[in-house]
């Protein structure tokens, strides 16, 4: 069998200020040609270092020993470890490439699509501008971006999370590289765009020849398109093993730990800890006298420049949070979820209808009519990193919403405070003397949720609160989520695209598209017997971690979409 990749016992160690830190110890991996081979494992594993050795991509502080030999699809042999610089140019994009996890990072913002994608063409053989131009627009065409001649002269904001992602597999496949590295190509995307995402994949191997090194924390995925897999923990190789071998039968107690903690609808808070609503039909009106938010016909959108009307984002809709109750925002990007959300704090207009928070009408407020709101609301953001104070330590950051509220006079005065939310979201108090980049995702989250929480407020809002976090950390952190929330009693808009989730935490789910709200219900009615053919194709969508499984509703899904 032709190997395309040979990892031999390859190390890699960083330079720090303090101790060396050893990322990948002595791994051995060969990859087929032709073979989906899929690295999984927690954050910290050694995967993305490993992908990243690849191509010889890692930081000067990086020292590499073994190797890795790439072969072309000619027969050419590099050995990424000892290779020139000239030998690696050469070799990057030619022979193998790299699909990275955000498409928004990747592409430059101030060149064109079109432009980024012939970049590669012409900087490893000659061609002129007029043949670039085609074979990038037939290139564009392939991997499913609608009307190619005209969009390849747009900008990366021009184009959708699935499209960006679609432009990088593009500018991956425009060489003819026989290998392909997909470092999490799915992770920040939605069901349907993820499906869509996939189904490219496959396409890359079975009409472009293409092989796949896959490198994901999402073990559906897995099941869905890898032929092979290999688990890492801590710069070493646990389990490796044919996919449908790794499910049936792991046989390290790791790789059961990282299957176990995968979420499942069907599996979650709506068949164990859900209100007794079993009787109410789905889609029904409730009575929502003293609900913490009540909406009737919200048309939510962003305000009109230079005299125009405001842009309409949701329109019309009807629901409510009552006390004590988790409800569950779910659809495709750019359904309105994370608008509803932040008009829920005044950070988006209502411009039509009612919409209600805490008895307080959002309509025409003004920020001085929300002050009073602000204590007993709190929020949790998608990206703790960004949503932190880099300058500011944890305990610093927990404790601002006390000072600013007058809770606490001083950060001192506010570290007995601070010291039981970081018991209760079961961080070490001494972490709040750490800074938000000493933490790792999974722990900022947490510091996240204390910051949200120190107020004791009536309300909270999470929007897509796990969505970066591999499946063992987001596991803890949802059942931390339920567990306080039990304990705490505060009600949640749960923000989420992944039904398996929202399933772990909602009582009650509202199901979104294009702003308009297809379908609400119980979380068993909306999961078990959805009413509405855009929720069937959302959970026929959802990729689970069972190959055998996988591969049925991979065909289900593809039968939904064309009946739609």
């Amino acid at each position: 069998m032709t190997h395309v990749a040979n990892i031999s016992d390859l190390r890699v160690t960083f330079a720090t200020d303090a101790a060396p830190v050893e990322a990948v110890k002595g791994i051995s991996i060969e990859v087929a040609a032709g073979e989906v081979l899929a690295i999984v494992g927690e954050s910290g594993s050694g995967k993305s270092v490993t992908a990243n050795a690849l191509l010889g991509l890692l930081p000067e502080t990086a020292t590499m020993s073994g190797a890795i030999v790439i072969r072309s699809r000619t027969g050419d042999e590099t050995d990424v470890v000892h290779a020139s610089g000239p030998k690696l140019r050469a070799m990057r994009g030619r022979d193998a490439a790299m699909v990275f996890q955000e498409p928004s990072t990747a592409l430059n913002p101030v060149y064109t699509v079109g432009w980024q994608i012939i970049e590669g063409l012409r900087a490893h053989g000659k061609i002129d501008k007029k043949q670039a131009r085609a074979q990038a627009i037939d290139m564009m065409r392939k991997v499913g971006i609608p009307d190619p001649e005209t969009r390849i002269d747009d900008f990366p904001h021009q184009f959708s999370g699935g499209q960006k992602q679609r432009i990088v597999i593009a500018m991956a496949l425009v060489m003819d590289a026989g290998l392909i590295i997909a470092d999490e190509p799915t992770t920040a995307l939605d069901v349907t765009v993820q499906a869509e995402i996939l189904d490219l994949l496959r396409v890359c191997r079975d009409e472009f020849g293409a092989t796949i090194v896959l490198i994901t924390h999402n073990m559906g995925v897995v099941a869905d398109l890898a032929d092979r897999v290999v688990v890492m923990y801590r710069g070493g190789i646990v389990e490796q093993a044919p996919v449908r071998e790794l499910f049936a039968h792991p046989s390290q107690q790791y790789t059961r730990d990282l299957l176990a903690a995968v979420p499942h609808v069907g599996r979650g808070k709506s068949r164990t800890q859900a209100r007794d609503l079993a009787g109410v039909p789905a889609n029904t009106a409730r009575d929502t006298t003293g609900h913490l938010i009540v909406a009737e016909n919200a048309q939510i959108g962003y305000p009109g420049r230079f005299g125009k009307g405001a842009t309409v984002v949701v329109h019309g809709v009807d629901f409510s949070v009552a006390p004590g109750e988790v409800v569950g925002l779910v659809g495709e990007s750019g359904s309105g979820k994370t608008t509803i959300g932040r008009a829920a704090v005044g950070l988006t207009k209502v411009v039509e209808g009612s919409f209600t928070v805490l008895g307080h009408e959002m309509r025409g407020a003004k920020n001085r009519d929300l002050a009073p709101l602000r204590p007993d609301i709190g929020f949790v953001f998608q990206d703790p990193a960004t949503s932190f104070n880099p300058l500011l330590s944890i305990a610093e950051c927990i404790a601002e919403p006390l000072i600013v509220h007058g809770r606490a006079s001083s950060q001192l005065d506010a570290r007995t405070r601070v010291n039981e939310l970081l018991d209760a979201v079961q961080l070490p108090t001494s972490f709040g003397d750490r800074y938000p980049h000493e933490l790792s995702g999974g722990q900022r989250q947490r510091a996240s949720l204390a910051r949200a929480l120190a107020l004791d407020p009536k309300l909270l809002i999470a929007d897509e609160p796990t969505s970066a976090l591999d499946v063992s950390v987001q596991a803890t952190v949802l059942a931390l989520f339920v567990e306080l929330q039990a304990e705490l009693g505060f009600a949640s808009l749960f923000i989420s695209h992944d039904l398996a989730v929202i399933d772990a935490v909602s009582d009650r789910i509202i199901v979104l598209q294009q702003g308009r709200i297809q379908e609400q219900g119980t979380t068993a009615q909306v999961l078990g017997s959805p009413s509405n053919a855009y929720t069937r194709e959302l959970l026929t969508a959802l990729p689970v971690p069972d190959p055998v499984e996988q591969a049925e509703r991979r065909a289900l899904w593809q039968k939904v979409r064309k009946g739609m």
